[in-house]
């Protein structure tokens, strides 16, 4: 059985928010490279130049690819053979990332609640999903989450007679209702099945696969080629002014649902797509 001290969590869930916010995911990069090659807008270029000059302050001088530093979505995989000791999962996860907000002069954009609005001051605490597999493994994925993005998700209820081209057209209308809002080039994330719940804990895991990956299931597989061509037929492009790369890639998710029901929910991230994993190797290198 492994053993995981919470110290060493924390140590890590700090310097995955700092890197997360300072430098983006490789596929995000070359995704973002292929769109300035084949980009038929000049508007469209000269904005996709601003981007990859915005990445390269971000990367040389350490500070924020964007001022909006998110909401701190955890993602963790938590083998059964995994003992985490010295304290809770859970509180050396959000002092992490309270140590990463503050070390790396990040913004913080937590309020304590929803309706009172008091900033909690550290941009705790963080929306954590735990999911536990077999065998001796730990696994932490930190998606700061910007709200440009997060506001313009979107849950249909279909029904199940409303088939693919209900799907298409719910994810379709979803994006061309966001417009330029989530800051496009975008990353869709669609997740089908489940319940309404399950389908948008899908949508936003699909933000994590990498960029222009296609679905295992040549089905789904196409629906995602579709999707992604009549989504760039909108015409938004790189921030909003024209051109051809509204989206970059639509990655669909998917579940076992009720014979009654089929849940849609679409979760878009802005051109940024950020998010860093930390594997551990069996070591405690504290």
């Amino acid at each position: 059985m492994g053993k995981i001290p919470v110290s060493l969590i924390e140590k890590k869930v700090a310097e995955l928010c700092v890197e997360a916010n300072f430098d983006l995911p490789p596929d995000v990069e070359e995704a973002l490279k292929r769109a300035l090659q084949e980009e038929e807008s000049p508007l469209g270029r000269e904005i996709l130049k601003d981007l990859w000059e915005n990445l390269r302050i971000a990367r040389e001088e350490r500070i924020p690819i964007c001022q909006d530093t998110g909401m701190v979505v955890v993602f963790v995989e938590l083998g059964q053979e995994v003992e985490i000791s010295g304290g809770s999962l859970t509180e050396a996860i959000n002092r992490g990332v309270a140590r990463g907000y503050q070390e790396g002069y990040l913004r913080k954009s937590v309020v304590s609640d929803p309706l009172r609005r008091v900033n909690t001051g550290d941009n705790t605490p963080a929306v954590i999903h735990y999911e536990v597999v077999p065998g001796n493994v730990f696994r932490i994925t930190v998606m700061p989450k910007g709200f440009g993005s997060e506001n313009c998700t979107a849950l249909g209820m279909l029904k199940p007679a409303d088939g693919v081209e209900g799907v298409k057209r719910f994810v379709i209308g979803a994006v061309d209702k966001a417009a330029a809002n989530p800051c496009p080039p975008v990353t869709v994330g669609v997740g089908i099945g489940g319940t309404a719940e399950k389908a948008l804990l899908l949508a936003k895991r699909a933000l994590l696969r990498p960029i222009g990956s296609l679905h295992s299931d040549p089905f789904l597989a196409q629906l995602e080629k579709d999707l992604k061509e009549e989504i760039n037929n909108l015409g938004y492009g790189p921030g909003g002014f024209g051109g051809r790369f509204t989206a970059l890639a639509v990655h669909i998710e998917t579940y076992p649902t009720h014979i009654a029901g089929l849940p849609v929910a679409v979760n878009i991230n802005c051109h940024a797509s950020r998010h860093k994993t930390w594997v551990w190797d069996g070591e405690s290198d504290e």
